[in-house]
């Protein structure tokens, strides 16, 4: 590992709080009568209603939405036996995925324990607590049957997430490569190097979706899996022995069609690959270096198509894909196990996923990346949003339709459509942002390249390939800050150096502006001293130039002072009247948009109205459909205070320029956000759900509402100011930025800039 990287990762389990996890009431205690309802004496009440009848557990606790992730550590990661008590921060993060994922609670279990039995005892007496448990990290042969003996014992979901998680995504992988390159699974010759739990998982999965196992060569460390060996073998493998003279993995795979790679970096070669079948699919899902390099497939076979367990190449195959989703699923129906329909409808709801064609939606908070069924997107990626969506429904309805549900679902269209809106409220929005940003990152510009937030933010963004960075600084300061902060970045390797002191282009900018602001006062003298020493002059200036395609601004000095600079440089789009910004919040829960939070002080109705509009585009580019509330200290006409009636007639005008928009109001906060108080005061509401575009009154109510939201509620993550209405991508941050932030934005400015073109 990366030494920054371990620092970072180092420092990002410890602060502020050590850990992944914490347990945070769902109900309020704050007064004696709370108290006396959640615990002495009313809980007595609830225990009595589960004691008459034990389904009821799932309405009075939160069992129905519990997962347990277990591990005694014996195969942790790549890491292997290294023991429960140091894989506990892998399991607290798996644990944050089913959170982030798909709304589910987790208790991480880490089980000193080797021995088998006592392991499934340990276990299955845990029972009453979990609406399910999630094995993770348990060596095979023995995850094999203490999988099969819980789901045997217990009357919860047991799921092994390495066996079937994985054989579940490189299902759905296989049926869709073999559309692409048109063979027909019962015809192809599969070729699988590794013999662990996850490749024999995914093999009998392969064999329940119509692989014939007649068709299946296995090898592992010792070699081919064959009749009549005896070294290491198990019941298990030995379901995949085949009759044959072949005795290596080269051999195995002349005229192959598929390669499954569950092994190790590099074992197969170039040549190997020449000998397989036209038009050969490799999965090859060795972490962190897959069996063979695409680069390689790609010299030595062009017609192959390829999938690995890595990011950074197209066909990613990732657990995330499916695990939170078929858990989900099955809480959701109250399911007795995850039995083989589940798995299947899993399957094929990840593979049609992947052949449908994109949503507006998605397609916008995609954008520039191949999202189009064919050789490079043959899985879906893993943050597509539609993945809930798709997966947890299909595993609902299997397990009724298989009788495991206690719980059935009888309104599926109510079902997606709650399904759909935790999406958006889930905390991951950024992540679409950030995967367009990767395929296209542009040239951003930091104006403040001295600030050491800065710096931090330039090294996560090199790392992620999220924008090109170029730096306004001194090289000598520059040097020592980098130095002092440990990072690894450095100029001309891995970002662009604009030195004020020396570059030629600047006197070409300070003439820009001279001949820009002469008639406002400005002298020639002042224009070359300014342009020399305002950094945001000079990044405004690289990019009305075209010398840089974005630019960030404000980690020091106040708001207006930078805004100053960009409007005399670059100026607003046309069309457009003033400037505006919007700030996202991304809290527990939700995601919700406010503005106007810096620049307007007391808009009227008109000025709020372009300002709406042009957050709701801005909105759209999250791949998020704008849910707009109007706020005011007036609830649909409790006051006739001219501002109350102002932002009632902000809502005709905007419906007058867009009738698309979905907008209401004026109203209460409250109102807003919660749909049960606002059909009690106002059942006839343009809007459903929960609002996620807030519109302000004025800027007071903006930036204080923000600010104490920020604080109180969303833990600090946030993304802006996004600056509304100039001609160019530019956005003034503040002096509060933190570094979390400044990356966020400099992925929001190379999905900017590509869209603004």
């Amino acid at each position: 590992m990366d030494e920054q990287l371990r620092r970072s990762a180092l420092r990002y389990h410890r602060y502020p709080t050590p850990g992944k996890l914490a347990i945070n009431a769902t109900k309020g205690l704050t007064n004696q009568r709370d108290l006396a309802l959640a615990y002495s004496p009313g809980v007595a009440a609830a225990c009595e209603e589960i004691l008459g009848e034990p389904a009821n557990v799932d309405i009075y606790t939160g069992r129905a939405n519990l997962i347990g992730v277990v591990t005694n550590g014996s195969a942790v990661l790549g890491l292997g036996a290294i023991g429960p008590l140091a894989a506990k921060p892998v399991m607290e993060g798996k644990a944050v995925l089913f959170k982030k994922f798909a709304g589910i609670d987790v208790f991480d279990l880490e089980i000193n324990e080797d021995d088998e039995e006592q392991l499934i005892k340990i276990i299955a007496s845990l029972e009453p607590t979990f609406g399910g448990i999630n094995l993770e990290d348990i060596k095979a042969p023995e995850c094999f049957r203490i999988e099969q003996e819980l789901r045997r014992k217990i009357n919860i979901p047991v799921f092994h997430d390495d066996q079937h998680g994985t054989a579940i995504i490189v299902a759905a992988a296989v049926l869709n490569a073999l559309e692409v390159v048109g063979k027909e699974l019962k015809e192809v010759k599969v070729v699988c190097s590794g013999a662990g739990a996850a490749a024999l998982a995914c093999l009998k999965l392969l064999v329940q979706v119509g692989l014939p196992n007649n068709n299946i060569y296995v090898a592992d460390i010792h070699g081919v899996v064959y009749q009549g060996r005896e070294i290491e073998m198990d019941e298990i493998k030995a379901q995949f022995a085949q009759d044959t003279e072949d005795r290596s993995l080269p051999d195995l795979k002349v005229k192959a069609d598929v390669f499954l790679g569950w092994s190790a970096a590099n074992v197969t070669s170039e040549d190997a690959i020449k000998c397989m079948s036209e038009n050969p699919v490799i999965l090859a899902l060795a972490n962190p270096d897959p069996e063979i390099h695409p680069e390689i497939v790609r010299q030595a076979r062009p017609d192959a198509i390829m999938a690995t367990g890595r990011s950074d190449f197209p066909n990613q195959v990732n657990n995330v894909l499916c695990f939170p989703f078929i858990f989900r699923g099955a809480l959701d129906v109250g399911a007795t196990e995850i039995n083989d329909e589940m798995k299947l409808a899993a399957v094929r709801a990840i593979a049609e996923l992947a052949r449908e064609e994109q949503s507006d939606v998605v397609a916008t908070a995609y954008e520039n990346l191949e999202m189009r069924f064919g050789p490079t997107y043959f899985i879906p990626k893993p943050f597509d949003p539609r993945l809930i969506v798709r997966i947890a429904p299909a595993v609902a309805e299997a397990a009724i339709k298989s009788g495991v549900s206690t719980r059935p679902i009888h309104d599926f269209d109510a079902y997606r459509d709650r399904l759909t809106q935790f999406v958006y409220h889930s905390g991951i929005i950024m992540k679409p942002v950030f995967l367009a940003a990767k395929q296209n990152p542009q040239r951003v510009v930091y104006c403040e390249g001295e600030d050491e937030r800065v710096l931090r933010a330039v090294q996560i963004v090199v790392d992620e390939g999220l924008a090109r960075p170029i730096l306004i600084a001194r090289p000598k300061v520059l040097e020592e800050r980098i130095e002092k902060a440990g990072l690894r970045i450095r100029p001309h390797r891995d970002f662009e150096l604009f030195d004020p002191n020396t570059d030629p282009r600047i006197e070409h900018y300070w003439k820009q502006y001279y001949q820009i602001m002469q008639r406002k006062g400005i002298s020639a003298a002042y224009a070359t001293r300014e342009a020399s020493r305002r950094t945001t002059l000079i990044g405004a200036l690289m990019v009305n130039n075209d010398d840089a395609d974005a630019m960030l601004c404000g980690t020091i000095a106040n708001f207006d002072i930078h805004l100053r600079y960009i409007n005399e440089v670059i100026g607003l789009r046309q069309g457009v009247s003033r400037y505006a910004t919007m700030n996202v919040l991304i809290l527990p829960g939700r995601t919700i948009f406010v503005c106007d939070t810096y620049v307007n002080i007391n808009p009227n109705a008109e000025e709020i109205t372009e300002i709406a509009l042009l957050a709701a585009e801005e909105v759209r580019r999250f791949g998020v459909e704008p849910n707009i509330a109007l706020l005011s200290h007036s609830n649909f006409g409790t006051s006739k205070d001219a501002s109350a009636q102002k932002m009632s007639l902000v809502r005709e005008m905007i419906l007058k320029r867009d009738s698309t928009l979905k907008v209401e109001g004026e109203m209460h906060g409250d109102a807003a956000l919660d749909e049960k108080i606002r059909q009690r005061i106002f059942p006839n509401a343009q809007i459903s759900g929960e609002a996620n575009l807030l519109v302000m009154p004025n800027l007071d109510a903006a930036n204080i509402a923000f600010n104490l939201l920020k604080v109180t509620v969303g833990e600090g993550i946030t993304v802006g100011p996004i600056l509304l209405g100039p001609e160019k991508v530019v956005h003034v941050l503040t002096a509060t930025a933190t570094v979390r932030r400044l990356v966020n934005m400099s992925a929001l400015c190379s999905v900017d800039a590509i869209t603004n073109r």
